[in-house]
């Protein structure tokens, strides 16, 4: 009657034993490290590098336990953890600029496990230490570069149509455009109508003012928000720095946390290595007023007069790669426009044939011209091409940075935190102690209530954690300290569908059902109420993972988790070993559950 196929049993005992195998990795623990990575494709991690650590490391005389090159990156296990810092600084002093050099920790565990990819859970912030920043965005920029580009969107408009007008202005959230007589404005009214519709588009006498409307402004806003995050995860991600977390934090502010890292001048370096080219004019008129122009450096040191007006930015880059000027055979970088930065950059050196233009990067606040060449021809088609570059490896910086992308605003860094690793390792043992002494003391109620059945139960649980630590680890889901206070309210959960089960079947002996009719019938009507309270979180929980962020989400996802595992090992972990332990058994005469039922026995001996 309560028995499983060998198959089911097969198939609950490899579940459990690939869970053990993925939970194994946690077990060995990690050994403090030094991380050694570069934000610089012309700087290679290589055996020089070793070298160059390694006399380091002696010179300061700092023992270690070897070193290896990994994902880019060289980690130096350290033999003292006190010494890490020590390590760090004499490691960066002796590679200098260039070099990214950070605490980190590295697994314990054996190689076979990580060729199955079987690796320790990642570690939040409050676990692992690490830095933490809050960012404002500046709105206000976010707004001016919006402004900047219907500006830009105007001038080539009325150009198109051989109508000139006067300096176009901003106000707060409006671009003013004086035209030199009504006739010009009423003929370009329709067309910037047409190119700006959804806008509001005023004429009073010579002058048209274009102002934003409040959902636009608000989209504006939203959007520079969005657009920020990912350029900072496109360039953390470009330089292999491990599980960082960059997500919104208020209506304007961005929350990075990079653990691992507690250097935060390095860890600044990172967040603030986002570049974005801008296309604008060389001013070749000498009696050009000033106010207009301001002077920047090329790369051979000379002092150029560039517009202050920007014909095409970054944000209209699909793709930038290294690649070799066709004539010169020198290094290039060659870019992708999409279709409007293509129909922008067609129409200017239409316009502008015979002519300077100057490609300016700005890389951390500074203006640098790359290459200022002569237009020669119109160059359509999307495709453009950046000479100028010393040597390859600085194409290939050049084209690193252009992918990340460009900020829509500038940021404020308004908050930052530093978490060192032995905080962290506090928090891991007060948050693994509070789970072991839940498991105890749930354990013990149990045995002593519940008998058998109890112990059984608690064995269950303890399978429970075992494929939460798998999937976690398996999926990578950095845990955090709210991670841990929702594992250990798992284990209230799971062992509450246990104690369901346990309850159903000693109702059913009481009732005088045979205790092999109990256990089925026990396990059959608890299914029921177990799924229906378990629905229930998982809802809250899925609420939680939408909605929520931050701690909140990393509560939400082991929770969750947590509520799925619980009824796999409640329901059929735990029937599986009550089937092992009583289903064969034809003429079972009673349970260990923690009951009497004397009147089963006299019914079962006059039938």
């Amino acid at each position: 009657m309560n028995r499983y196929p060998l198959w089911k049993n097969l198939l609950i005992l490899f579940i459990i034993a690939l869970a053990f195998i993925y939970t194994l990795p946690n077990f060995y623990g990690v050994t403090p490290a030094i991380q050694i990575s570069t934000n610089r494709q012309s700087l290679a991690i290589n055996e020089e590098t070793e070298k160059r650590v390694a006399a380091a490391l002696q010179q300061a005389n700092i023992q270690h336990d070897g070193m290896f090159i990994a994902s880019g990156s060289l980690k130096v296990r350290m033999s003292d953890a006190s010494k890490t810092i020590s390590a760090r600084d004499a490691i960066d002093g002796a590679l200098g600029e260039g070099y990214i050099v950070a605490q980190n920790q590295i697994a314990n565990s054996p190689e076979w496990l990580a060729k199955i990819n079987a690796n320790p859970m990642f570690l939040g912030l409050d676990l692992r230490g690490g830095v933490e920043f809050i960012m404002q965005v500046d709105m206000k920029a976010a707004l001016d570069k919006t402004l900047d580009r219907y500006a830009g969107d105007i001038r080539r408009e009325l150009r198109k149509q051989k109508i000139r007008v006067g300096n176009i202005r901003k106000t707060q959230n409006s671009v003013v455009v004086p035209f030199q007589d009504k006739a010009d404005l009423d003929k370009a009214f329709p067309e910037l109508k047409k190119l700006f519709d959804g806008m509001n588009l005023t004429a009073d006498e010579n002058t048209l003012t274009l102002t934003l409307p409040e959902e636009l402004l608000t989209q504006i806003r939203n959007d520079a928000v969005k657009q920020n995050i990912t350029t900072l995860h496109n360039r953390v991600n470009e330089l292999g720095t491990s599980e960082p977390v960059i997500q919104q934090a208020g209506a304007d502010r961005i929350m990075v946390q990079i653990p691992g890292m507690t250097d935060t001048a390095k860890a600044k370096d990172i967040i603030g290595r986002t570049a974005t080219l801008e296309v604008r004019m060389v001013e070749e008129n000498p009696n050009a007023d000033s106010s207009t122009y301001e002077v920047l450096p090329d790369r051979e040191g000379r002092q150029l007069p560039i517009s202050k007006q920007v014909e095409l930015t970054g944000d209209n880059i699909n793709s930038a790669q290294a690649s070799f000027d066709d004539h010169t055979k020198r290094p290039a970088v060659s870019l992708s426009l999409d279709s409007t930065g293509a129909s922008i950059f067609g129409d200017l050196t239409t316009a502008n044939t015979g002519k300077r233009m100057a490609m300016v990067l700005i890389d951390q606040g500074k203006a640098e011209v790359i290459t200022a060449p002569t237009i020669n021809e119109p160059i359509t088609g999307g495709r453009v091409q950046i000479t100028g570059m010393a040597n390859t490896a600085e194409a290939n910086d050049v084209s690193l940075l252009l992918r990340a992308g460009s900020l829509a605003a500038p940021m404020e860094i308004i908050q930052e935190r530093t978490i060192g690793p032995s905080l962290g390792a506090e928090n891991i043992a007060k948050g693994i102690n509070s789970t072991v002494w839940g498991f105890v003391v749930v354990t013990l109620f149990m045995v002593v209530y519940y008998r058998f059945f109890g112990f059984l139960s608690s064995i269950a649980l303890s399978t429970n954690l075992l494929f939460l630590f798998g999937i976690l680890s398996s999926l990578q889901v950095t845990l955090t300290l709210p991670g841990i206070a929702a594992m250990a309210l798992t284990l209230g959960m799971a062992i509450d569908s246990n104690v369901l089960i346990n309850e159903r079947i000693r109702e059913e002996l009481r009732d005088g059902q045979k205790p092999q009719v109990a256990i089925k019938e026990g396990f059959d009507h608890a299914w029921d109420t177990i799924l229906d309270s378990n629905l229930t979180s998982f809802i809250a929980g899925a609420a939680l993972l939408i909605f929520g962020s931050g701690a909140v989400r990393g509560f939400a996802i082991v929770h969750s988790l947590g509520i799925v595992t619980s009824i796999v090992s409640s329901v059929v972990v735990f029937r599986a070993m009550v089937n092992l332990c009583y289903g064969k058994r034809r003429k079972l005469q009673g349970l260990s559950i923690g009951v009497s039922y004397p009147a089963v026995v006299d019914k079962e001996v006059k039938e």
